[in-house]
């Protein structure tokens, strides 16, 4: 899908600068944005939009009035509690010092709760195969100053934009301790409208036998998989389900 770079409604010289910088970097086309609304913008040009603020970027998608944006989402709360009973991490057996890949960044919330666990002598790298979705939530990751404790470990994070399978064959055997992968759940989830935006935008059907094989030669402690309670993927593909009951989700994991 065609996407163009615009300014926020309210324009500044800074604001413009920093928009033209992102279309260059991104390769894509900066329009002016004289006031118009964002549909209007995207009736014109029959395309997506990144809308360049002050604050943040944020991405509609043609017919969309919301926009998806970088936020630490669910890792805002994550990670103000013992991180070792996060069930991300108690399921993968993530210490500090590991080496973490979430094979499908999205938002970059399971990315910022393994760079806390995993602390400095850690490593987490995150894949995203959406290249406007990649770059956003870069950006986010190295500006966000909000909530002091998620900086350090945002800030180390290393965003790869890439298909999963594609960068997982690239990878040494071996090489990272855990490897993750949260795909696009196939049920919406009532009341997740930020999710939506998302969904819409995301790479979506990224679990496959290839990947799992792929995923299987690449870690040393674990492969985890997160998805929606209905999903036959666990047994599809060899995860030992772990039940959290009243939850949307469960986690496999193979060890």
């Amino acid at each position: 899908m065609k996407t163009v770079v615009t300014t926020a409604y309210r324009l500044t010289p800074e604001t413009s600068a920093d928009a033209r910088q992102i279309a260059s970097e991104l390769g894509l086309i900066f329009v002016e944005r004289r006031k118009k609304s964002i549909g209007k913008i995207q009736a014109e040009t029959g395309a997506d939009v990144v809308a360049v603020t002050k604050e943040r970027l944020e991405f509609y998608l043609r017919g969309k009035t919301e926009p998806f944006f970088f936020h630490p989402s669910s890792a805002a709360f994550r990670t103000r509690r013992p991180l070792e009973e996060d069930p991300l991490v108690s399921v993968s057996g993530l210490a500090p010092g590991d080496a973490f890949l979430d094979c499908t960044l999205g938002m970059g919330s399971d990315a910022i709760v393994a760079s806390a666990r995993v602390g400095a002598a850690g490593r987490v790298t995150g894949c995203e195969a959406n290249p406007i979705i990649a770059y956003i939530v870069q950006r986010g990751l190295r500006i966000y100053t909000e909530l002091a404790h998620l900086i350090e470990p945002m800030r180390r994070i290393q965003v790869v934009q890439a298909d999963a399978t594609t960068y997982l064959a690239s990878l040494p055997d071996e090489s990272v301790d855990v490897v993750y992968m949260d795909p696009m759940f196939t049920e919406p989830i009532a009341g997740a409208a930020n999710f939506e935006v998302f969904r819409d935008a995301a790479a979506v059907d990224q679990l496959s036998a290839l990947w799992v094989r792929e995923a299987r030669r690449v870690a040393r402690k674990s492969i985890v998989l997160k998805a929606h309670f209905r999903s036959e993927d666990f047994e599809k593909y060899g995860f030992e389900r772990r039940v959290r009951p009243n939850t949307k989700f469960h986690y496999g994991v193979i060890r």
